[in-house]
């Protein structure tokens, strides 16, 4: 069973999302609190697989918590869950070490399946909005760097074509189950493909080798 932590300020919200997601056969919601501090103290006490973060929450908003728990519980795949208007909030929360990115508006398969992805180790951005999160994040993050006057970063070592097309895969949404079927190569050769992006990119996992990709401009042409 994978187990789930809700995390959202809205009582009906989060009562709606455990009914959707209880009716997984793989999927158990262990439970469910209102703000980021709560949530810390609930996963040091239930330890779930995956945790559901709203960005905008009391006491601890969910960028603040999702940054707390990457560093306590490294092993707890965080999905930030909020709408588009969250822009900043959202770029901040993947910074901050979520694995994930999706609109509330999604189906219960699409947020299962996310949920699912997420415990297996992967990390995610809801593929119909990958690009313009990662083209956002870009223009925030060159507009701070310039307005500080500081340099983009170096140029990692120099990435193989098929770790491109691997790049540029993860850049669109995409599971390794799904780049292996597009690429036809078995998922663990995606799996290592990955490993020797994360570490020429000097990134800690998936979303951030996207981001730090794109204010490289690899993912041009």
């Amino acid at each position: 069973m994978i187990r789930i932590l809700l995390v959202d300020d809205q009582t009906l919200i989060r009562q709606g999302i455990a009914t959707l997601l209880e009716l997984e056969p793989d999927l158990e919601v262990v439970g469910a609190v209102g703000n980021g501090r709560a949530a810390i103290e609930a996963v040091e006490r239930l330890r779930p697989d995956v945790v559901l973060m709203d960005i905008r929450m009391p006491e601890m908003d969910g960028v603040a918590a999702t940054r707390e728990l990457s560093r306590r519980f490294p092993d707890v795949g965080v999905i930030i869950l909020t709408t588009f208007d969250d822009d900043e909030y959202v770029f901040e929360g993947l910074k901050a070490g979520a694995r994930g990115y999706l609109l509330k508006d999604i189906s219960s398969d699409e947020m299962a399946e996310a949920v699912r992805t997420v415990a297996h180790g992967e990390a995610l951005i809801q593929p119909s909005i990958a690009r313009k999160v990662v083209a956002e994040f870009s223009r925030l993050a060159s507009r701070s760097a310039g307005a500080a006057g500081q340099m983009l970063p170096k140029s990692p070592n120099a990435l193989t074509e098929r770790e491109l097309d691997v790049l540029k895969a993860l850049a669109r949404g995409l599971s390794n189950k799904e780049i292996a079927a597009a690429l036809i190569v078995t998922e663990g050769t995606v799996k290592t493909h990955i490993s020797n992006i994360l570490a020429k990119l000097d990134v800690r996992d998936r979303t951030q080798a996207v981001l730090k990709a794109q204010q490289l401009h690899l993912l041009d042409g």
